[in-house]
C-alpha cells in the first residue's frame, strides 16, 4: 500500500513541477485544516486524512529540490525521495508537540535526501563532510556539511510568500476604500516607502488617531483572513 501510493504521489509531484513552473500543486492547508487532518490520522488513522496532508504538501519537496538541487540530473529521483522523507513526516508528526509541520517536515525531507546521497557515496568510497555532492542554482559546490547546516526557514520563507500573497488578494478585494488606501500607504505596498501614520494622516486629511484606528482594525480583519 505504502508503495503504491508513493508512486502515485511522486509521479504527480514530478508532473506538476515540469507544468508551469509548478503552479498546480494543491494549495496549502490553513493551519486549522493541517490540525483537523493530523487529529483524525492521529485518533482513527484516517487514509483520506494521510493522503490529503501528503498531497497538499508536496509543493515544499519541489521548492526543496529546486533550491538545492536544481543542476542534479536525477531530479525527478530526488524529488521521490524526498517524497518518502515527507510521507515518513506526516506518519511521525506529533501535532501536541508545539512544531509547525512544515518545519518538521522540511527536515525530514532534507535528512532523506542526504541518506540518499550518503548511499551512494559509500558504494564507491569511503565519505568526507566536506565531499561535492551538488551544485547549488547559482554553481556553488554543495557539501553534506552545508546540507547538515542547511537552515530550517525554507518552510518558513514558503509559508511567508503564501501569506504574502493571500494578504494582497484580500487587501485589493475585501477591505473597503478608506483601510485599503491606509494600509497600502502604511506599508508600502504600492512600491512606495512605508509611512508613519502621521505622514498617512497628512496625505489624507483626517487625524493621526483615526488612522491607527482604521489600521488596527483593517490588520485585525488580514489576520482573521489568514
Amino acid at each position: 500500500m505504502l508503495e503504491l501510493l508513493l508512486t502515485a504521489i511522486a509521479g504527480f509531484a514530478i508532473s506538476v513541477l515540469s507544468s508551469n513552473g509548478g503552479n498546480n500543486f494543491p494549495p496549502p492547508l490553513s493551519r486549522d485544516e493541517e490540525d483537523k487532518l493530523f487529529r483524525k490520522l492521529k485518533d482513527s488513522w484516517d487514509t483520506n486524512a494521510r493522503e490529503r496532508l501528503i498531497e497538499h504538501n508536496l509543493r515544499l519537496v519541489a521548492h526543496i529540490v529546486r533550491k538545492y538541487y536544481a543542476s542534479n540530473p536525477s531530479e525527478e529521483d530526488l524529488i521521490s525521495i524526498g517524497t518518502i522523507g515527507l510521507i515518513k513526516s506526516v506518519d511521525s508528526y506529533d501535532i501536541d508537540n508545539g512544531a509547525r509541520f512544515a518545519t518538521y517536515a522540511a527536515k525530514c525531507i532534507q535528512n532523506e535526501i542526504l541518506m540518499y546521497f550518503r548511499s551512494q557515496r559509500k558504494l564507491s568510497q569511503e565519505i568526507s563532510i566536506n565531499d561535492t555532492i551538488d551544485t547549488d542554482r547559482d554553481g556553488n559546490a554543495l557539501t553534506y556539511e552545508d546540507i547538515i547546516k542547511i537552515d530550517d526557514t525554507i518552510a518558513d520563507d514558503l509559508d511567508a510568500k503564501i501569506k504574502l500573497s493571500k494578504a494582497a488578494k484580500f487587501i485589493m478585494k475585501e477591505l473597503d476604500e478608506r483601510e485599503r488606501q491606509i494600509i497600502t500607504l502604511r506599508y508600502g505596498i504600492s512600491g512606495n516607502n512605508p509611512k508613519t501614520q502621521r505622514e498617512v494622516a497628512k496625505i489624507l486629511g483626517i487625524s493621526r488617531s483615526y488612522v491607527s484606528r482604521i489600521e488596527k482594525s483593517a490588520l485585525d480583519k488580514i489576520r482573521n483572513a489568514l
